[in-house]
């Protein structure tokens, strides 16, 4: 949800209008099959260079709020990273220097259907992880970031942070159950951490700082330079053999349901299946020496 005051010029937009398209009802059949689709967006950009697709949040004049629009355009271009090849790693990021994204645009008019058996939740169409995409996604935020945001960044695989960052949870002020954002944080960081920021409303917000303390961010790196310095990450990513890259994104992600025990015994079958013997087994010699860096 996207609602806030004070000196950021927020504002809560009449959500009385009535809005009957489902987000992931909408989602393309190209998208659904995995086959890249000839949809044309309007509230992303979408590019491909060097193995990493680049995906912008481009509502900069909205705070990056996310529309039906979005959720459906996102639910297809899911669908065309996991079918491409070329393809290795996603960045997300978002336009303009105030906003990462302040979640729904409820000036949109959102708003449960009649029969809210058949409304679903928009994360199903947001979310590299519902739509089966098992290519790394790396997140670069900065400005603010609320709720709804979060439908993005509790599935991604990990986040860098501008040092300008604020993170909170608007629901709770305006009288809102704040439930899908905090239980998914909840795998990622203290509970103790989650319930306040998800209590707290608008009384609080995160610093970057404190984000990356409790581990909710990997590092922390003056906004001028994190684009660049992300593209970086991910290029070093997409150098690496991608079947076993997406064999580690997936094994992790689809056993962390589950008990240890359950998640080991999972866990066994992707060695097996992801390391063929001549590739894996290489010998040291012709084994490029890496250039590391300390973190």
């Amino acid at each position: 949800m996207s609602v806030a005051g004070g000196h950021d010029g927020w504002r809560v937009a009449n959500a009385g209008l009535v809005h009957e398209r489902s987000p992931v009802a909408a989602r393309s059949p190209a998208a659904a099959r995995g086959r890249e689709s000839d949809m044309t967006y309007t509230t992303v950009l979408f590019d491909v260079a060097d193995h990493v697709a680049t995906v912008t949040l481009n509502r900069p004049d909205a705070l990056n709020a996310f529309t039906l629009e979005m959720v459906e355009e996102f639910a297809d271009l899911w669908g065309r990273v996991r079918a491409d090849d070329d393809i290795r790693v996603v960045v997300l990021r978002a336009a303009g220097d105030r906003a990462f994204c302040t979640g729904i645009d409820v000036s949109e008019g959102w708003r449960f259907p009649a029969n809210i058996w058949t409304e679903e939740d928009p994360g199903l169409g947001l979310s590299p992880r519902a739509n089966r995409v098992w290519k790394p996604v790396v997140a670069a935020v900065h400005g603010m970031v609320a709720g709804g945001a979060f439908y993005w960044l509790n599935d991604v695989d990990f986040i860098v942070s501008a040092d300008d960052a604020t993170f909170f949870d608007p629901h709770v002020s305006y009288g809102l159950t704040s439930a899908l954002e905090p239980i998914g944080l909840a795998r990622r960081v203290p509970l103790g951490e989650v319930m306040r920021w998800a209590l707290l409303g608008l009384d609080e917000r995160m610093s970057a700082r404190r984000a990356y303390e409790i581990g909710l961010v990997t590092e922390l790196v003056p906004y001028a330079g994190l684009h660049a310095h992300v593209d970086a990450l991910a290029r070093r990513i997409a150098a690496k053999p991608p079947a076993a890259v997406q064999g580690t994104v997936k094994a992790v992600w689809e056993t962390l349901g589950m008990d240890r025990a359950a998640a080991q015994a999972v866990a066994w079958n992707y060695p097996m299946r992801g390391n063929p013997i001549g590739t894996a087994q290489v010998s040291r010699e012709s084994f490029a020496k890496p250039s590391w860096t300390l973190r």
